[in-house]
């Protein structure tokens, strides 16, 4: 049994009893106390636990203040809480349980009816937190390409917008990279969709090595990547994307494919309120120097100044190599 339980009184004598009582049923494997509400919320915060049962009455801070205390940490709202009340407290039980306990029990308690609630609040949170995982699970498959791992179209349009809006907010800057496979097409025809698919995952993977851990990768389709990146300017983008080329241009197949060259060609925009204003021209951007790369002799990087609206093959003081034409 993996359970943790919190029991917050102002009674040594109380917390040793329901100790005793939760002990001889084998419910727990940690026992946490505290004395007050405020020494009970210190614990709670290094130490998360499945369910507490806390006083009313208490110093300094009492039952009442702990709850709310908890109403006021998301992370903290699903541990369910039963107060220890006086038998006779019925307004004190009502406005506990309006402030956010899940139960209570009166004292002095039945052991019976404390191990039957404490069962019946575990059973519930363990429910509780299974469908949480499956919902976050259902969303993470919603918003993953399920061949390469990366998130898919839907997704990258969702963040792409958000990170152009807070661009916008705060004024900082935003690039966005497009990458496609060179020849792609002749990779299918000649070794066959599954190692195709195996060139799409090999690919993704280089792409998410080369980024930093907010930045976003995902699928664009068929054979195109994005790969978003938030607070960099156009001259650091173009730095990215050329490392991205050359790892996928040092990448190794083995079996069917142990003899294949694979090259990328890489197309990269600064977002500008001015010359780009909505997502969709900020892509077009971007997909024009993709264009212009692959016209250009495909394994290369491009990008096209918003200011300017005109290609150019040199990143502003970047060195040669950025748009290094290779054998593609």
């Amino acid at each position: 049994m993996s359970n943790s339980v919190l029991i917050i009184d102002d009674s040594v004598t109380v917390r040793e009893q329901i100790i005793r009582t939760l002990e001889s049923f084998n419910l727990f494997s940690r026992y946490y106390e505290a004395e007050d509400g405020l020494e009970g919320f210190k614990k709670l915060l290094s130490s998360p636990v499945d369910i507490i049962l806390c006083d009313l009455e208490m110093p300094r801070i009492d039952g009442f203040k702990f709850l709310s205390m908890l109403k006021a940490r998301p992370d903290l709202q699903d541990v369910p809480v039963i107060i220890l009340t006086g038998m006779n407290d019925r307004e004190r039980k009502i406005k506990g349980l309006e402030q956010g306990a899940s139960d209570y029990i009166t004292k002095p308690f039945d052991h019976e009816e404390l191990v039957a609630r404490v069962k019946v609040h575990l059973k519930i949170k363990k429910l509780q937190d299974e469908l949480k995982r499956s919902n976050e699970l259902l969303l993470e498959l919603s918003n993953t390409d399920h061949l390469t791992g990366l998130f898919n179209r839907r997704y990258m349009m969702e963040a792409l917008d958000k990170e152009v809006q807070r661009s916008v907010r705060k004024g900082g800057t935003l690039s966005l990279i497009i990458l496609d496979i060179d020849h792609f097409k002749q990779v299918n025809d000649n070794f066959g969709h599954l190692q195709g698919d195996v060139v799409l995952q090999k690919v993704a993977l280089q792409l998410q090595k080369e980024l930093r851990s907010y930045d976003c990768a995902a699928r664009y389709g068929g054979e195109e990547f994005v790969a978003i990146l938030p607070d960099s300017s156009l001259k650091e983008a173009m730095f990215v994307a050329d490392r991205i080329r050359l790892a996928v241009q040092g990448t190794r197949f083995s079996g069917p494919l142990a003899k294949l060259g694979l090259t990328v060609s890489l197309g990269v925009a600064c977002f500008s309120m001015e010359h780009t204003p909505t997502v969709d021209d900020f892509i077009k951007l971007a997909d024009d120097a993709l264009y212009r790369a692959k016209t250009n002799g495909r394994n290369r990087v491009e990008f096209i100044d918003p200011e300017s609206v005109k290609s150019t093959e040199t990143a502003p003081d970047a060195a040669d190599h950025n748009t290094t034409t290779g054998t593609s």
